[in-house]
This record gives structure tokens, C-alpha cells and sequence, in this order.
């Protein structure tokens, strides 16, 4: 009869229950539960899994760049990062109040892996998030305008709860991105959030994003009542680089 109840479950993907019971019956547990206890203990699995396999799938859709996590982010003095403020970021309150993230700083600094980790804690919170270098993100709508898919690639970055543009400034926009960018943007805008990282400071993107007017509407939408993290130091890529010569 456990034979043909754990085919049964396979069948019907309670993956989570197929594992809590076959373990129980291997290790002789099931005779220690009672038949409530028996229940429980299955559904609570069967309920883990389903959210862990939730995240799993969140977390690959949102297409981040690398690993990351909030616990490894380094906390150097010189690095000008506060703990406190990356803790209370890391609740995500931040997304259900519709606000936005700049974070600036040098090459190598560890901007990305600071909105990775951030992006990363969202998904584990149920949050539906997209990760973006801006750039490709930029070339793929012209490619859309082309193709005539604009109108779902940017219903898709509507729908994001949060949204990763990461390399913002490395090129300045012409017409069709800035165009793009103020659709988007307009789009978020009371609805949801941004994380922006750059190697410019935010008092530059006005020249990188051109077109006075264009520029101004977006940088108060975006800039109005962000959270700001402005990372400094040296390089992280060049500083992990030297480190191994410095141990001989």
C-alpha cells in the first residue's frame, strides 16, 4: 500500500510529501507519529518544497548576473556601505512603498553584487524582480521596435515589482533609448521600484540621458525620494586579484 501511495504522490508532483514519507518509511519514523503528526509533517514538507521550488523559478526568471547574497556583502570601513541601512533595504519594504535604489561608485566597487544580493532577498520574499544590464536592455528594444515585439517587452518590464538596471550611463542614450527610458520609467513610476546602479555620479546622468526636458522628467521620477548607497574605495575585482600574491 506505501508503494502504491508514494506512486501516487509522484504522480500528482507532491514531490514534498514523496520525499518526507519515503524518508520516514526508510528510517522507520512513520511508526513514531501519530496519524495527525503523520499529516502535518508531510504537509509542512510538501509546502517547503513548493516554496523553495517558487523561489528557484523566481530567481532564475529574474536572470541576475551571479550569485549573490546578502550575508556576504563586505562591510569594509573604507567601502563608505552602512550595515544598518543594507539590513532595512533587505526587508524589501522599500518595494511595497514604490521606492527606488541609486547606487553609485567606481568600477569594481561592488555595485552589482550590492543590487544583486538586494534583488536576490526579494525573490526569496515572493517579489517579482528582473536584473538588466541597461545597455542590452536598451539594444533588445530596438531589436523589439524592429521586430514589432516593443509592446510585450515592455509590458514584461511592467510587471516586475522590481527592476534592475544596472550599468546605467556607461553610453549616452539617443533618441529611441531616451524615448524607451521614458516609457519605462513613466510606467514604474507610484507603481513600483527601481534599483539603478552606476559608475557615474547621479548629478552626471542629466548630461548622459540629454534632451533637457526628457531628462528632467525622468531624473524626478527616479531620483525623488530615492535611497542613495555611494560605494567607495578600491576596486574589488583588482583588490581579489592582488590578494593571493600578498598570502605568500
Amino acid at each position: 500500500m506505501n508503494t502504491s501511495t508514494l506512486d501516487k504522490l509522484r504522480k500528482m508532483k507532491f514531490f514534498g510529501m514523496f520525499h518526507a514519507f519515503k524518508s520516514s518509511m526508510e528510517t522507520g519514523k512513520t511508526n513514531e507519529y501519530t496519524a495527525d503528526e503523520l499529516l502535518a509533517h508531510l504537509v509542512e514538507a510538501e509546502w517547503d518544497d513548493r516554496q523553495n521550488r517558487r523561489i528557484e523559478r523566481t530567481i532564475l526568471y529574474a536572470k541576475f548576473r551571479y550569485k549573490a547574497a546578502i550575508e556576504d556583502v563586505h562591510y569594509h570601513a573604507d567601502r563608505s556601505i552602512d550595515r544598518n541601512q543594507i539590513m532595512r533595504l533587505a526587508d524589501c519594504t522599500f518595494i511595497d512603498r514604490f521606492e527606488n535604489l541609486l547606487i553609485t561608485g567606481s568600477t569594481g566597487i561592488g555595485k552589482s553584487y550590492v543590487a544583486s544580493a538586494i534583488g536576490y532577498q526579494a525573490c526569496i520574499l515572493g517579489y517579482r524582480v528582473l536584473y538588466t544590464s541597461t545597455p542590452k536592455l536598451f539594444a533588445k528594444l530596438k531589436m523589439a521596435k524592429a521586430d514589432g515585439s516593443y509592446i510585450k517587452e515592455i509590458a514584461k518590464l511592467e510587471r516586475q515589482q522590481l527592476l534592475i538596471l544596472d550599468d546605467f550611463g556607461i553610453q549616452p542614450f539617443d533618441a529611441q533609448s531616451r524615448a524607451a527610458l521614458m516609457e519605462i520609467i513613466e510606467d514604474r513610476h507610484g507603481k513600483t521600484s527601481l534599483i539603478i546602479t552606476s559608475q557615474l555620479p547621479v548629478s552626471k546622468w542629466f548630461e548622459v540621458i540629454g534632451e533637457k526636458t526628457i531628462a528632467d522628467a525622468i531624473l524626478d521620477r527616479i531620483v525623488h525620494d530615492a535611497h542613495r548607497i555611494e560605494l567607495k574605495g578600491e576596486s574589488m575585482r583588482r583588490k581579489r586579484s592582488v590578494e593571493p600574491e600578498n598570502n605568500h
